[in-house]
């Protein structure tokens, strides 16, 4: 793979960085041995073990212990209209799923809606995600709250191997969103469905000279605050800055080690923070892909080296795919899950 054609100038940078704020012999590396290697250590049943093997073993990265994943919610979450008036076929759920078993994806994550409206005959066919609550943008002036709008029953009925649900961490609602997530996860893990979540901060309070929403050690708090409530997978936005704790005064607590041991300002670095935030990478970090812009190809291809050679465990990525014709957008996953498949980038 010409991997330098996408990461052009940044090629040296990212290739060849090594990692000694937390060396990588300290993680808990994705594998094909994951599974048994880490998770059967942990309280999950054999059934959720089931389940996440299901995940682990289908599409083209199958067996290596690393995840690509179609999200597609953004029907509710940013509006069907915004999201699909680029590609019309894709209000139709059919054309989701197709996209995620032609682009060789893990699995497909999606509403209740989406999912059910085609589970009889997809379900057996590639690993279901359903997305359980949502932020929807109909209420005027626009509210931002993550509301339950399935069950984890009807989950679990149509035969997903897995739910997900978003956190706002930061935001006025995030105790409540905390607790119901906590129960709908361990539900889950009850009827022997993996879980992931979606840990992202929200607040206006956050955006200073810098978006700190994205920040290193915000992101990595939220990330464990995600494993406090046994999520398996974490969904992180990867960090473009750091600092967040000490831009906002008299807000929450925070070391200097953080800043001068434990990160640097190199990407690779920062993402290693968040990885070491779940519990060392015993639950995988995904890394999410972004809006879609005018170089998705290279921007996908920098997020995907950058979790990799972290130790994150994969990429989550939607709006770069769907909002492209089908051919365009499977080639898009592809790539990315070569960048997993090549052995030549390695963990930093």
């Amino acid at each position: 793979m010409e991997i330098e054609k996408y990461l052009k100038e940044e090629t040296f940078y990212l290739l060849d960085h090594e990692c000694i704020t937390i060396p990588k012999d300290k993680i808990h590396l994705p594998g094909p041995d994951f599974n048994d290697r880490i998770m059967a250590l942990s309280d999950r049943s054999n059934r959720v073990l089931g389940s996440l093997q299901q995940l682990f073993d289908h599409g083209r990265l199958g067996g290596t212990g690393h995840l690509s994943l179609l999200p597609v919610d953004q029907g509710v979450e940013h509006s069907a209209g915004a999201s699909f008036a680029p590609n019309p076929e894709y209000f139709d759920p059919e054309n989701i799923v197709k996209l995620a078993i032609e682009g060789g994806c893990n699995a497909v994550a999606s509403t209740l809606g989406v999912l059910g409206a085609v589970s009889r005959k997809y379900a057996h066919k590639i690993p279901f995600l359903v997305k359980l609550n949502h932020n929807e943008l109909l209420t005027y002036p626009n509210t931002f709250d993550q509301i339950y709008f399935a069950q984890v029953e009807q989950a679990w009925d149509m035969g997903a191997v897995a739910v997900g649900a978003t956190i706002y961490f930061g935001s006025p609602e995030s105790d409540r969103q905390i607790q119901e997530t906590s129960k709908a996860f361990k539900r889950a893990h009850e009827l022997g469905m993996a879980t992931v979540l979606w840990c992202y901060l929200r607040n206006d309070a956050f955006k200073k000279d810098k978006d700190y929403s994205v920040s290193a050690d915000l992101t990595g708090q939220a990330n464990h605050l995600g494993v406090t409530i046994e999520a398996d997978i974490i969904k992180q936005k990867q960090p473009s800055n750091n600092g967040g704790f000490n831009a906002l005064k008299n807000f929450g607590k925070t070391n200097d080690l953080v800043y001068s041991k434990l990160t640097t300002d190199h990407p690779i670095d920062l993402t290693r923070y968040q990885v070491a935030n779940c519990y060392m990478g015993r639950a995988g970090l995904i890394n999410s892909g972004g809006a879609s812009g005018d170089d998705d190809f290279a921007a996908a291809a920098r997020t995907a080296v950058i979790n990799k050679r972290a130790g994150g465990m994969g990429l989550i990525s939607g709006r770069k795919a769907f909002q492209r014709p089908m051919k365009e957008g499977v080639k898009l996953l592809n790539l990315i899950q070569d960048i997993y498949l090549d052995p030549a980038i390695t963990i930093a």
